[in-house]
């Protein structure tokens, strides 16, 4: 019986020790902070997609004849909407590319919309395009902050999961590297603003 008891108690201490050193814990540790700051980028996209029906809004009413740019900003936020974003978006490049893109569109159409307001010295002037402007930028600036704490965090977490023994568990757990943020094609050339 004693044995048995000490055969039993070794093997809880070996298992113990082998799984401690498998790296299971921080995959799973590494994984959730993956997560959040992925959470993070999303509010941060939440946050300027609240902000452009109300930035639309105000420049209507100055630029009416600049309907097709205004038609733009409001179909690439539809198309951000539209896209659903879950953990399955951070594990598929496919979906996650496609992601990026939407935001990209959001991106340019939003400096688009911005370089049109340029040719309006009342709207520049008003208070209200003012303001949203300068929550638009600052939103820009969060999600430029959030987007790289992702891939810090993502980079962080990929070299862990490729690393021995816990690229071991993390096979048999089936956790993978994840998708990164890549720049878009168009963003290795400044952008061209006309006034005409």
């Amino acid at each position: 019986m004693k044995i048995i008891k000490q055969t039993a108690l070794a093997t809880v201490l070996a298992s113990t020790l082998l799984f401690t050193g498998c790296g299971y814990n921080t995959l799973q540790v590494k994984d959730e902070a993956v997560n959040a700051s992925w959470s993070e980028v999303q509010n941060q996209y939440q946050r300027r997609a609240d902000l452009v029906p109300n930035l639309v809004n105000v420049v209507k009413g100055y630029a009416k004849h600049e309907e097709q740019v205004l038609v733009e900003v409001t179909q690439a936020r539809s198309n951000v909407a539209g896209l659903k974003v879950d953990k399955e978006v951070l594990e598929d490049p496919a979906l996650f590319e496609k992601y990026q893109q939407a935001q990209s569109q959001l991106t340019g159409a939003l400096s688009r919309l911005i370089a049109v307001s340029e040719n309006y010295p009342d709207l520049k002037a008003n208070e209200q395009f003012r303001d949203l402007q300068a929550q638009l930028e600052g939103t820009e600036n969060r999600i430029a902050v959030a987007r790289n704490r992702y891939i810090t965090t993502v980079q962080d977490y990929n070299a862990y999961v490729r690393q021995f023994p816990q690229v071991m568990t993390a096979k048999v757990i089936g956790m993978k590297t994840k998708e990164n943020f890549k720049a878009e094609q168009s963003a290795q050339q400044a952008p061209t603003v006309s006034f005409n």
